[in-house]
């Protein structure tokens, strides 16, 4: 149903925790920002290049995001990329956090390939698209 898995290693650290040494929420978006990143730079396009020669960037236009199980101070987390669906503009990602193979959280993030000068929809560039290919 997917494809490119793509696992990015993290650490927790302290400045990630609340008080009681628990993941807070929204720093779990921080850990799946940074495995898009670290992921369309293994796909050979990083953020630079998609801004400078393509001209694009990708904005999230919408995520659903679901907690099971929290991740606490030092654990050691994988963060997962895979593609879901890819239209014309749009890629429909899924998203895991585990922590020794034990799902803490799941997201389906949709993001948007916008035009730098226009921020608006523009078609994601043929070459990012070929690399990605099409979702099984």
């Amino acid at each position: 149903m997917f494809k490119n898995n793509f696992s990015l290693p993290v650490r927790v650290y302290y400045q990630d925790t609340d008080a009681g040494g628990v993941v807070y929420h929204s720093i779990h978006l921080n850990f799946m920002e940074r495995a898009r990143y670290e992921w369309l730079r293994e796909l050979g396009f990083n953020v630079n290049s998609l801004l400078e020669m393509h001209k694009v960037l990708f904005m999230v236009r919408s995520l659903e995001i679901e907690y099971f199980k929290p991740a606490v101070l030092d654990d050691f987390l994988n963060v997962t990329v895979a593609v879901k669906e890819m239209g014309r503009s749009r890629i429909t990602l899924f998203q895991e956090i585990l922590c020794s193979h034990v799902k803490l959280v799941s997201a389906t993030i949709h993001v948007v390939c916008v035009g730098t000068e226009t921020l608006k929809p523009v078609s994601i560039p043929v070459p990012l698209r070929e690399k990605i290919g099409k979702p099984a």
